[in-house]
């Protein structure tokens, strides 16, 4: 009897919802094993990992235990790799080892060199796939960001809370804000606002302690002046500003004098129509 080892994997929710739930990927992987009354050696679930890479506890574990199974068995291709470079790596390795691979809904054959040209033709579709849905993402992020809907997943900056989407005002936090603008201003070093801040007391939004990169980005991020930025894009943001964008610009150019070195003098224009590098 042949034993084989089950791989089911989906990377997101919308997968499950489209007709690749692991519950779904799994039942089908026994009734085919069941058909061709094959053992199942153990089976394998990543749930929440994409295909792109083989950072995924699971598939780890399934290599690692190779020498307990004959084939590996998959629902479909793409379910373990949508890499095609990651894909013939894994190939390879089942080859050093006398294994076999079954793709159950593609009926791929890996012992002849026709079922392994057919497979690696698939497989490179897939990853074409992978990369074109990447790539309407992004474009779909430029988009959203030229609308100023949002800080497209990121974390809530320091000073501020997401409300439906939104960036709303933390009073107190704003408050750490504006008075690091104003002693930057008035000539205190990114060194002296840190113990400033550890010597009050005052946290980071996580609860940790500061240091200069983040007080120094603080000092740059132009959510601030009732900004959004995204990549080059900058648009009204709609929060709560805490400096004007005169003493936003005033202090990107005060860092850049204390650098003493060629870097980003970034400024933003009064009327948006630029940002000025």
């Amino acid at each position: 009897m042949k034993n084989v080892a089950l791989y089911a994997r989906v990377s997101t929710e919308d997968q499950a919802l489209k007709g690749f739930s692991l519950e779904g990927q799994l039942e089908k992987l026994r009734s085919y094993c069941d058909a061709r009354d094959w053992g199942i050696a153990g089976e394998y679930v990543d749930n929440g990992y994409s295909g792109r890479d083989t950072d995924r506890p699971a598939y780890q574990e399934m290599l690692e235990e190779i020498a307990e199974w004959d084939a590996l068995l998959v629902m479909k291709m793409d379910r373990v790799h949508r890499n095609s470079k990651n894909f013939m790596l894994m190939m390879e390795t089942l080859r050093e080892h006398d294994k076999e691979f079954v793709s159950m809904t593609e009926s791929l054959d890996t012992s002849t060199a026709m079922g392994r040209f057919v497979m690696d033709i698939i497989q490179r579709i897939a990853q074409l796939e992978s990369e074109q849905i990447g790539e309407r993402v992004y474009f779909g992020m430029r988009q959203k960001a030229k609308g100023g809907t949002g800080l497209l997943g990121s974390p809530a900056p320091y000073g501020y809370e997401y409300d439906d989407g939104r960036l709303e005002a933390v009073d107190r936090e704003l408050d750490v804000v504006e008075q690091l603008y104003e002693r930057y201003l008035d000539g205190d070093s990114l060194d002296g606002l840190t113990a400033w801040l550890e010597n009050r007391g005052i946290v980071t939004k996580k609860g940790g302690n500061w240091d200069k990169k983040t007080v120094s980005r603080i000092l740059s991020n132009p959510v601030y002046c009732g900004l959004q930025q995204w990549e080059e894009i900058l648009v009204p943001g709609g929060q709560r500003a805490v400096v004007s964008r005169e003493t936003f610009n005033e202090v990107q150019r005060e860092k850049h004098r204390r650098a003493r070195r060629k870097g980003t003098n970034f400024v933003v224009s009064s009327d948006l129509d630029k940002v000025i590098i």
